[in-house]
């Protein structure tokens, strides 16, 4: 009894030293590179592949262990208005006249600003309480809205960083410069139509996809023989 208390106070050790440890940086090798265009591609997909982006970044922020809770929040940019375009009332069968509201949030778990999202809805098409959450509280649009049975429409997928330079795979890989990766703050974008289980419109959505979804934990890789030296770490 005394060794299996032992080997779980042990466990429990472990699983918190492992979430304290720093991010590991992304090298500016070519190894470095492919991995993350690989893990950007790799969410990209399930995301695309999804019914709800909340569910799946959460699904992301607990399997890459980001945060002691890995409960998406959002954080509502409130004063922020940006009218709907002819084609997104199009998109969503609403006329001139039927109103449409405007969300702007930051999507995080724990630390990590995941995404932004750009929301148009049509407020008449959901139930009070959708409403009341969506326009007083900071709760996640798919979560505010999971009853009406979402399914969504993608309209457009749209990388807005290639880790690698165009014809790559056609070339001689380039010269590691042997520091750290320099990712920029907007990754991939998707614009999508959300509708009802009896497949009415109600939402048309932006979504835009940051650095922080690559902020975790990663071993620590060989070091690349041009560099001499392992990739360093950041805080």
């Amino acid at each position: 009894m005394r060794t299996a208390h032992f080997s779980f106070g042990l466990l429990a050790i472990m699983a918190t030293a492992a979430s304290a440890q720093p991010v590991t940086s992304w090298p500016d090798t070519y190894l470095g590179r492919v991995e993350a265009l690989a893990v950007m591609e790799g969410l990209n997909a399930r995301l695309l592949a999804s019914r709800s982006a909340t569910a799946t970044l959460e699904g992301w922020c607990s399997e890459h262990g980001m945060a002691e809770v890995p409960r998406l929040t959002a954080t509502l940019l409130r004063g922020v208005e940006k009218p709907a375009s002819q084609e997104t009332r199009q998109r969503l069968q609403a006329g001139p006249e039927t109103p449409l509201k405007y969300r702007r949030v930051r999507l995080a778990c724990g630390d990590h600003v995941l995404s932004e999202a750009d929301n148009w809805y049509v407020p008449e098409r959901l139930t009070p309480e959708m409403n009341r959450l969506l326009e007083t509280t900071d709760t996640p649009f798919g979560r505010a809205v999971q009853a009406l049975g979402t399914t969504r429409q993608t309209l457009g997928a749209d990388r807005l960083w290639q880790p690698l330079p165009p014809g790559w795979d056609q070339a001689p890989p380039a010269a590691s410069v042997c520091g750290d990766l320099a990712i920029p703050d907007r990754l991939f974008s998707h614009r999508a139509v959300l509708f009802t289980a009896e497949r009415v419109p109600f939402s048309e959505v932006v979504e835009t996809y940051g650095s922080a979804i690559l902020d975790f934990y990663r071993a620590a890789r060989p070091a690349d023989p041009a560099c001499g030296a392992a990739p360093p770490s950041r805080p």
